[in-house]
């Protein structure tokens, strides 16, 4: 129905529509770059819509010219734009809504076109090789979103097995678990599936496919910090000394490993995808080069992919790793891989906690979640100044506060969409993270429409 909306608006407007139905977001943004008239390509413009990991009920629109995908600033012009199209019509009548032109909407399978330049990256990586992944057993889980395509057309013609793999139908409602490498039960899935079918790697995708993680062939989930450092070791293999930009929920073990073992530079950044990547681009614009931007949620973009978050671009990254050591005569499966983040230090505890803010308490007296919000990390620095055993990070952006202490860190950062503010602790042990936690429990005691039950809860069950 949106699909079909969208297309007479833009038909209306005098312009050609291409429709490509079931696609994954990266290949939307790829449709812009690809030569050649086949299949209309290269368009000049691309609309992905996608909920993405959320129910069918949030769905909404991405737009990606040949420069990328479109920010805040160019989505709130579009939509002032299309306000005000709406307004004239509505004095000249709604029937002008929709004008005849000689316009076309066709369809076509763009998605043969996209799988087919991931083969060829493969095959070039292992010095043209027609099934360098011939003799490996990968499996997929695609959450029943739509990446189901990967196993038969990007691993299956590289030679690779791909029976156990699972949920590769498309289903919106989400049947088995939501498709988001970072939800524990759909990291449970994947691993059960590795094990139960001897795989030598596991891979999983977010619902449009701009997000991914894997698990070795001992059910070790390389996700999170894990999928940072290998991506990392991989990218600082190519460029050595390059910067690494990730959000700002890493752990202090990849700073040290990114920079101490594999000589690049860690630059932490404020949360969101869209930032990190932005913010990897503006270093290159001045001077200082980097090569990979990668979020703890599994969104990661390379420089030598035109900045795009593309999830199963990443996993090829780690295809190529292992069919160029098979063809070099180094097998080992998944070793080839896990290989590359020994050494990564990791917290002996982490939690991530959410504490909401009630939008319809007293105390935000008609004032918005964010200003309420900002309140709270103010005052929280405030009370980390004067307390000798913290100490705050050196940079803290826009909407959030780290801080160390007890050998850990903490961050409570502001949520991008939502009236809530999540809090991430990583320590040694349970009872330092306690420490770190009682020391925002007291801070954030004085905002009565701040939902603290969940850190309560957690720093009185010690």
């Amino acid at each position: 129905m949106l699909q079909d909306a969208v297309s007479r608006g833009i038909t209306g407007a005098g312009l050609d529509v291409v429709q490509y139905g079931l696609a994954s977001t990266p290949a939307m943004f790829n449709s812009t770059l690809t030569e050649g008239d086949a299949f209309f390509c290269p368009v000049d413009g691309a609309i992905m819509i996608t909920a993405s990991h959320l129910p069918y009920n949030r769905n909404g629109l991405k737009f990606f010219t040949n420069a990328g995908g479109l920010g805040k600033p160019d989505i709130k012009d579009i939509l002032e734009r299309a306000a005000d199209i709406y307004k004239q019509f509505m004095v000249e009548g709604l029937t002008n809504l929709e004008k005849q032109t000689s316009t076309s909407i066709k369809r076509v399978d763009y998605m043969s076109v996209y799988t087919s330049d991931l083969v060829k990256a493969v095959r070039r990586a292992a010095g043209d090789i027609e099934k360098p992944l011939e003799g490996f057993h990968i499996v997929v889980d695609a959450g029943n979103g739509a990446g189901g395509f990967f196993a038969a057309k990007v691993l299956e013609p590289l030679g690779a097995k791909t029976s156990g793999s699972q949920f590769l139908e498309p289903d919106g409602m989400f049947p088995n678990h939501i498709p988001n490498p970072e939800d524990k039960t759909a990291m449970k899935a994947i691993i059960q599936a590795v094990l139960d079918n001897k795989a030598d790697l596991g891979i999983i995708f977010d619902t449009d496919v701009d997000r991914s993680a894997a698990v070795d062939s001992t059910g070790h989930e390389l996700n999170r910090n894990r999928l940072i450092a290998l991506m990392s070791a991989i990218v600082l293999e190519e460029h050595p000394g390059t910067t690494i930009v990730t959000d700002s929920v890493t752990s202090d073990g990849l700073t040290t490993f990114i920079e101490k073992k594999l000589g690049g530079k860690h630059h932490r950044f404020k949360r969101g995808y869209k930032n990190v990547i932005d913010e990897a681009i503006r270093l290159n614009s001045i001077g200082e080069e980097s090569h990979l931007a990668i979020e703890t949620s599994g969104h990661g973009a390379l420089k030598e992919n035109h900045w795009l978050d593309d999830g199963a671009y990443l996993m090829v990254k780690l295809l190529n790793k292992l069919a160029s050591a098979r063809a070099a005569g180094r097998g080992g499966g998944s070793k080839v891989l896990t290989d590359l983040v020994d050494g990564l230090e990791e917290p002996g505890f982490a939690v991530e906690l959410r504490l909401k803010i009630d939008q319809n308490h007293s105390d935000l007296k008609g004032g918005s979640f964010r200003d309420y919000g900002e309140a709270v990390l103010k005052h929280l620095e405030n009370r980390v100044d004067s307390d000798p055993k913290l100490q705050k990070a050196p940079v803290n952006y826009e909407g959030q506060v780290r801080v160390s202490g007890s050998g850990g860190w903490f961050l409570l950062r502001l949520s991008l969409h939502d009236p809530v503010l999540p809090l991430n602790i990583e320590a040694p042990s349970r009872e330092d993270a306690v420490k770190l936690g009682l020391a925002v429990a007291a801070a954030t005691k004085e905002f009565p429409a701040l939902d603290t039950s969940a850190l309560d809860k957690f720093v009185q069950a010690f």
